[in-house]
């Protein structure tokens, strides 16, 4: 597998670093918790007290889309401060001891759209944890860690899906590799590119959002989880690919994707579209302070399986959705200013 292009990395001097962990110890200071409403109105203007080259590497990221994922590298993660890494999201106090690791991607995702949720995922939480949790160790899940999380769209399932996701890693001391891959146009023939951009793929929800990873709900909070019964229920198809024929954008998760057993010209576009990312998969492992943007159209993502300790050392990563567009997802939201989607 390949590493990063220095293209693809903006290390933080450290005044920079030192910059923006002062904004963001400040800025925690002043709300209650990552969905504070007060908290996510103001991002876009604390968010231009971030260092200028930061502003710019994400601007030009989102704008130019020059590469399909990105890492801002360098930031001061207080190890102390932040404490062991916890054995669930559950329970866990808000806002927590790492509320300034939170505004931090919250930050980011403001240079890049809107950030937002799921009702469906960690119980509605905004920003969300990815550790090893032990009852999960051999899901597909990134909670997981014994199985391979096999590369995927975000929520390929869902219309919504987000457009970019932000991984902050607050500590990775075995240095456990996020997988990341792509398509480049011309690796297949345009005989199965026109069939991937057909309407003939099948994707199913990834666990994270059924109600057995979420907290156990009222028969009244069931109802959150609704849409993603529908979802499942209607199996309507989708493309794997679209935008730009030249450079398509992906909506890909193999482990949940079906295809008809009467397409057989769907089922080898599609094998064949896989095995181009197969031979194209980028390890990307991520050091503590390491902030990994993902283009959630440009490509894929995974992760390598790993042996968890469970001795509040193991790998620890904050995670957001950003979406270009808020508004397109009013119908599933509760209000106007909600973010969460479901």
């Amino acid at each position: 597998m390949g590493t990063p292009s220095e293209e693809h990395v903006l290390l933080l001097t450290p005044d920079e670093a030192r910059r923006t962990a002062d904004l963001t110890i400040r800025a925690a200071e002043l709300y209650i918790g990552d969905d504070d409403p007060a908290l996510l109105l103001d991002l876009p203007r604390i968010a231009a007290d971030l260092p200028v080259r930061t502003q710019r590497f994400l601007r030009t990221f989102a704008i130019d889309e020059p590469t399909g994922y990105c890492v801002v590298s360098g930031h001061l993660f207080d190890q102390d401060r932040i404490g062991p890494t916890p054995e669930h999201w559950r329970g866990r106090p808000r806002p927590n001891r790492e509320f300034p690791e939170e505004v931090l991607v919250l930050l980011y995702a403001a240079l890049l759209g809107e950030p937002f949720g799921w009702t469906t995922q960690q119980d509605g939480r905004l920003v969300h944890d990815i550790f090893p949790v032990r009852s999960h160790e051999n899901d597909q899940l990134g909670l997981g860690s014994k199985e391979l999380l096999t590369w995927h769209t975000e929520d390929a399932f869902h219309p919504y899906r987000g457009d970019y996701l932000v991984l902050a890693s607050l500590r990775n001391p075995d240095k456990v590799a996020t997988t990341v891959g792509s398509y480049a146009g011309g690796a297949l023939s345009d005989d199965d590119v026109e069939v991937l951009f057909e309407e003939r793929f099948h994707i199913a929800p990834d666990e994270s959002h059924l109600p057995k990873n979420n907290s156990a709900c009222s028969g009244g909070d069931a109802e959150r989880f609704a849409t993603i019964e529908r979802l499942i229920h209607e199996r309507r198809p989708v493309a794997a690919l679209f935008g730009p024929r030249q450079e398509p954008y992906l909506r890909l998760d193999p482990y949940f994707m079906e295809v008809s057993e009467d397409d057989p010209e769907a089922r080898r576009a599609l094998d064949n579209l896989i095995a181009v990312v197969d031979s194209g998969l980028c390890e990307v492992a991520l050091e503590q302070g390491d902030c990994l943007v993902v283009n959630n159209h440009r490509v894929v993502h995974g992760r390598v399986p790993f042996t968890a300790r469970y001795d509040g050392t193991d790998r620890w990563l904050k995670r957001i959705n950003v979406t270009h567009d808020l508004r397109r997802s009013r119908t599933m939201r509760a209000s106007a200013g909600s973010r969460l989607i479901g």
